[in-house]
């Protein structure tokens, strides 16, 4: 199954009074599709999965995969920390209708490389549809190995992974030693272009709600062997890359779609807005991309 190279992990759109707002959610995934995204993931944690109820995240694998099945592949963040739990999201969100799983790292308990292959092998072995494994170990506490990763990716249904570690001597070993349908995704937007140089696939990207016709400009140019062009692009789009990370992710990237006419609402406590200093420079960057005017 393709999913294509841009892959928007999107936020989920919050009314004023903090409920999940579908309707813009229907709308934010339309937009990112006319705007160089070939696949989405939903409830993810750009998509605040921590504080969406079980239910939220399968109204919204629901209404994705009901209303853009046939448009694009709806990916289903059904990760946590308790095994028992991921396995009975995961199958709910097959019955919804998803194409495929991605599964983060268990946060907190901190489980070792035997218990990382158990819990993912588990919640795989529960399913019948493709899962990609998300490593990000700046959030979990916690690293899938190369190794462990190259003996997941032995089953059948666990097709790829999101690398967020920075770690290229990892990410290269798993490219060399996994098989040549077994998927490797930037998870950081900065990392993309040198990511695509070692033969990744693409990215899961954040970025790509703003800028995601130049982003994958900047892939299908490193793809066709332009190589100037798409180095240009990556210098020109890295003040973006890293500004949405002017603090935790997703408050800036919502923050930057709300600035930009797009109203996606606020974030869930325990995530707060932006301070007016962090506001200021972040409305500098989004101008330099014509994202808004200052």
């Amino acid at each position: 199954m393709d999913f294509g190279k841009l892959i928007t992990a999107m936020v989920t759109p919050f009314d004023k009074n903090g409920k999940v707002d579908y309707s813009t959610a229907e709308k934010l995934i339309e937009y990112l599709l006319e705007n160089g995204s070939d696949s989405v993931l939903l409830a993810g944690t750009t998509g605040e999965s921590p504080t969406l109820t079980d239910d939220e995240k399968i109204d919204l694998f629901t209404m994705g995969a009901d209303k853009f099945g046939k448009k694009t592949k709806i990916i289903a963040g059904t990760g946590s920390y308790n095994t028992e739990h991921s396995v009975k999201l995961s199958k709910r969100a097959q019955k919804a209708g998803v194409d495929c799983l991605l599964l983060v790292t268990p946060y907190y308990n901190k489980p070792g490389q035997p218990g990382l292959y158990e819990h993912f092998s588990t919640i795989a072995n529960s399913v019948d549809i493709p899962v990609i494994l998300y490593n990000v170990p700046s959030r979990t506490s916690c690293n899938i190995t190369a190794q462990t990763c190259i003996e997941l990716s032995k089953i059948e249904n666990i097709i790829g992974i999101k690398e967020a570690s920075s770690d290229f001597r990892q990410i290269a070993e798993i490219i060399r030693s996994t098989g040549e349908d077994f998927v490797v995704y930037s998870g950081n937007d900065g990392d993309t272009l040198p990511m695509l140089s070692i033969g990744a696939n693409g990215v899961i990207s954040v970025a790509s709600h703003l800028v995601g016709n130049a982003i994958k400009d900047m892939i299908e140019s490193f793809l066709s062997g332009d190589i100037e062009k798409s180095a240009n692009l990556h210098s020109w789009l890295l003040d973006i890359f890293y500004g949405i990370f002017i603090t935790t992710n997703p408050v800036p990237i919502k923050k930057g779609l709300n600035l930009a006419g797009i109203n996606v609402g606020g974030t869930r406590l325990p995530l707060t807005d932006m301070s007016d200093d962090e506001i200021e420079k972040f409305k500098h960057i989004l101008n330099k991309y014509d994202l808004i005017k200052v």
